[in-house]
């Protein structure tokens, strides 16, 4: 069977089966019970393969012919985490088989999804640079880097962000099978975050941390030059003449009780008992900038400094698909202003983003001996082809190939361009493009 064709029907077998479990995913009793012109799995596929145009446009091109109201209607039956499980069902039946030294990678980190303005919303934030106040979910994924795929994510109102949880949430709810290296950024090391993941089967962990005055303890003693060592010590949540005795790590937790702490306290989460004794490698390395640059691994030391420099560098794959989540799969362009309608939108881009991927990852791109470059897939037109063969019954997979290998663009390795980060609002319902 033809490559294209096996992807749509795994993806359509995940629908499958989310609406055989109907009763889990329905917000009331009688949804979905009489025979209309949105059925569920109609009002999914339409979510999935939506583009940027306004709700009516995205309608009239699906050639149902329903109204705008009425389709807001039948998705009001539709609880978001449908969604999650037709993700979590599409990348259980479709094997992504590249990995690095057997690991699969899997990096995590969090991006902010702009929303239409909705004080009334879980996801509204009001603060004195802003009185006007705001609308954003948080998204924190995990990516598998070498396939180019989301494996999966927990979704947070933005006054609300806890990606450390996040990670904690997506550790414990899902399976891993094989070896899995997490990969993260600052920002997530924490001697909790360690110690869940180190008592985690199947699962290593590679962590930029930091090196400053704010480092833990046990990495700020180590001194300011590259270096490959591991580090052990023992974590308590006691005072005693003992702990002290050991140089035991104090973490305050704010577990006992009658005790009242101080406004300047910080407390610290921690999930095991104590004394707690813990060990990971830590490797530091120089960069071109003349900066150092640290990392806190679990990995064994026949990954080589050069291993961790290279599997670091790989989570910028993450940043690179958020760019591509927003822009070429078009969540910018919401057609929704409540938070549970968004979240289906956010769910529904990342299977797309999987299948486009899935789909584009076996195009094979002709290589001329006279071009300077190598040529790769173009991602945005990739997108486009593979969601009109998603929406079209008749789609002809062959063709999709073809046609995804005609638009390609060079590889331009080594480039560093200074990064333009500057905020950018949601874009309003009235002021759609009409192609």
């Amino acid at each position: 069977m033809i490559y294209p064709n096996i992807i749509k029907q795994e993806l359509d077998a995940a629908i499958a089966q989310a609406i055989a479990c109907r009763g889990e995913y329905i917000n009331t009793l009688v949804s979905f019970t009489r025979q209309r012109k949105l059925p569920m799995e109609t009002v999914i596929k339409l979510l999935l393969s939506m583009q940027g145009g306004s709700l009516n446009k995205e309608l009239h091109d699906s050639g149902i012919g329903v109204t705008a109201s009425a389709f807001v209607q039948q998705r009001a039956k539709v609880s978001s985490s449908v969604f999650h499980d037709i993700l979590q069902g599409f990348n259980a039946a479709h094997d992504d088989p590249k990995t690095f030294r057997g690991y699969r990678i899997l990096a995590v980190d969090g991006t902010c999804i702009n929303m239409a303005r909705n004080p009334n919303a879980e996801s509204f934030v009001f603060n004195e640079s802003t009185p006007r106040g705001y609308n954003q979910l948080h998204l924190n994924p995990l990516y598998d880097v070498c396939n180019k795929t989301y494996f999966d994510c927990v979704i947070q109102p933005q006054p609300k962000t806890d990606e450390i949880g996040a990670l904690m949430t997506m550790l414990y709810k899902n399976r891993f099978s094989g070896n899995n290296l997490i990969i993260a950024d600052r920002g997530y090391e924490s001697y909790n975050m360690f110690a869940h993941l180190l008592n985690r089967e199947n699962v290593d962990f590679l962590i930029r941390v930091k090196q400053d005055r704010a480092a833990m303890r046990e990495i700020q003693k180590l001194p300011m030059t590259e270096l490959d060592c591991n580090v052990s010590f023992t974590i308590t949540t006691t005072q005693t003449n003992e702990d002290k005795r050991e140089n035991r790590i104090f973490l305050q937790t704010g577990s006992r009780k009658g005790k009242i702490n101080g406004p300047n306290t910080r407390i610290t989460r921690w999930d095991f008992p104590s004394p707690y004794p813990m060990s990971f490698r830590v490797v530091r390395f120089l960069l071109d900038t003349g900066e150092y640059e640290t990392i806190a691994t679990s990995l064994p030391h026949s990954f080589t400094v050069d291993d961790i420099k290279e599997l670091y560098h790989m989570r910028w794959g993450i940043e690179t698909s958020f760019r591509e989540l927003k822009y070429c799969i078009g969540l910018v362009n919401l057609h929704a202003k409540k938070d549970d309608y968004v979240v289906q939108e956010i769910y529904s881009s990342m299977i797309m983003y999987n299948f486009c991927n899935r789909i584009s990852g076996e195009v094979v791109v002709h290589q001329r001996k006279e071009n300077v470059y190598a040529y790769k897939v173009n991602l945005k037109m990739a997108i486009y082809l593979c969601k009109e063969f998603y929406r079209n019954p008749q789609g002809d997979g062959e063709k999709l190939m073809r046609d995804i290998g005609r638009y390609t663009e060079p590889i331009r390795p080594g480039r560093r361009d200074e990064r333009n980060i500057r905020a950018k609002s949601f874009v309003g319902f009235t002021y759609r493009v009409a192609a």
